[in-house]
């Protein structure tokens, strides 16, 4: 199947006081471990957002044009890059992530007939920023943001997503505060 990959890599996190990003995870920075289980599910892994982190990761990556904007921007940015049917997006900042996982989504939204493929937490809420989008949820997600939308799920929620319930908590866990990051072993 057509598939890419894309992490998307903010900027400067002001309850972290740094970029999660360049984090260090297992010897080496928590984007490059991301980027690494996104590449081997998609067999590529692009950077989307900060240039400096692209350049510092010795990575592919493409700019948010609405930088400051949250993760919608990156998301509507990665689409219209592609040339992917199916592209794989996820948050720079789960260490729980998996490439088998991955894989698994990928291959679900691939047989699902949707636009995108969102999987819903053990929690109850969907998450969006490790989603499977059909390349034709790119002009759909890019009409929300022009509209001023900027939740992702707000924006997703006009694709007809397919939702799918997902048991595994430590997946979708991610780091946005000192002692969430201390819990993940950093």
């Amino acid at each position: 199947m057509n598939r890419a990959g894309y992490v998307l890599v903010g900027g400067r996190s002001s309850r972290m006081g740094r970029d999660k990003a360049l984090l260090p995870y297992r010897g080496i920075a928590l984007a490059e471990w991301i980027a690494r289980a996104v590449e081997a599910a998609a067999g590529s892994a692009t950077l989307v957002g900060s240039p400096l982190v692209s350049q510092q990761l010795q990575r592919p990556g493409i700019s948010d044009d609405h930088p400051e904007q949250g993760p919608l921007g990156g998301i509507v940015a990665a689409l219209r890059h592609s040339t992917a049917e199916w592209n794989l997006i996820t948050a720079c900042d789960m260490p729980g992530l998996s490439a088998d996982f991955l894989t698994r989504l990928l291959e679900l939204a691939e047989t699902s007939g949707a636009n995108a493929l969102i999987p819903i937490g053990p929690s109850g809420w969907p998450e969006p920023l490790c989603a499977v989008y059909h390349r034709g949820a790119g002009p759909l997600l890019a009409a929300a943001f022009e509209r001023g939308v900027r939740k992702v799920m707000a924006a997703a929620e006009e694709t007809s997503p397919l939702l799918i319930p997902v048991p595994e908590i430590a997946v979708f866990e991610n780091v946005n505060t000192p002692e969430e990051w201390a819990a993940h072993g950093g």
